[in-house]
């Protein structure tokens, strides 16, 4: 049988994400035509996506604050709404800022911070191998380093106290609710990038707690958080020394958690 004509393609292949449950699908079926470099090719990565594997896995990448960031099979895709985590952090970051993405994943916030706050000194680290793996391709070329290791474990000790900007996309989903997660993100991705405990807080405790020994004085923490997550984690900060605020967008369902390390900074 003859290869369909690109709209007969077109409209078998909407059809089929839109039998799966794809909210977008003339959307993701310009992407994935658009990335098939043949109609094997194509079938292939239509069952992929009707079998409920994420687009971004699919593709190779995920469009985030404008970037195409690298991202593989099991590797967290970040999320529209930690592109306010960015804003945040960019508003903050000076000439030279030393900038720090833990938990960084694919080290989607790290690269766009690269890309919004110029002369940024970048590092991230990661505890996954595929992570951190997934994390050089996006923060080397963005001059940045990238480090495996649990948290600040991972971190070289020259940074210890050096720290201007510290941002945190850690998980915050409560244990007991990541069975109610969309399938793509249960199923396809790593518990522990979603994971945040009993409360939700499990790893963000661990972050606050460490972070002044990190911070520069006058330094910020930066940490994404749910809304109803939000009083607890700036309690958190207060108790750890830092002091919080929070930022809101409602056009995102948004809520970062921004802690200041008192002190002036001498650098």
């Amino acid at each position: 049988m003859p290869f369909p004509a690109p709209s007969q393609l077109r409209a078998a292949v909407i059809g089929r994400l839109r039998a799966a449950g794809c909210v977008f699908a003339e959307d993701e079926a310009r992407l994935l035509l658009a990335a098939a470099d043949s109609p094997a090719a194509l079938e292939a990565m239509v069952g992929r996506r009707s079998g409920g594997e994420p687009l971004e896995h699919i593709l190779g990448w995920a469009e985030f604050c404008g970037l195409r960031i690298a991202v593989e099979p099991g590797i967290f895709v970040p999320r529209r709404r930690t592109g306010f985590l960015v804003k945040e952090a960019a508003a903050l970051a000076r000439q030279g800022a030393v900038v720090v993405d833990l938990c960084c994943g694919s080290a989607a916030v790290g690269t766009a911070l690269a890309a919004a706050a110029t002369g940024i000194e970048l590092h991230a680290a990661d505890v996954d191998p595929a992570a951190v793996r997934c994390a050089r391709r996006n923060v080397v070329p963005a001059g940045g380093r990238v480090y495996e290791g649990d948290l600040y474990d991972a971190l070289p000790a020259s940074l210890r106290g050096r720290i201007d900007i510290l941002v945190a996309n850690a998980p915050y989903v409560p244990a007991a609710a990541i069975g109610t997660m969309p399938p793509e993100a249960r199923l396809h991705e790593p518990r522990a990038a979603l994971d945040g405990g009993p409360d939700g807080l499990q790893v963000q405790r661990r972050i606050a707690a460490a972070a002044p020994a990190w911070l520069r004085p006058g330094g910020h923490l930066l940490i994404e958080t749910g809304a109803y997550l939000a009083p607890r984690t700036a309690d958190m900060f207060a108790r750890n020394g830092l002091d919080p605020r929070l930022a809101r967008s409602e056009e995102l369902d948004a809520t970062v958690i921004i802690g200041t390390l008192p002190g002036r900074s001498v650098g």
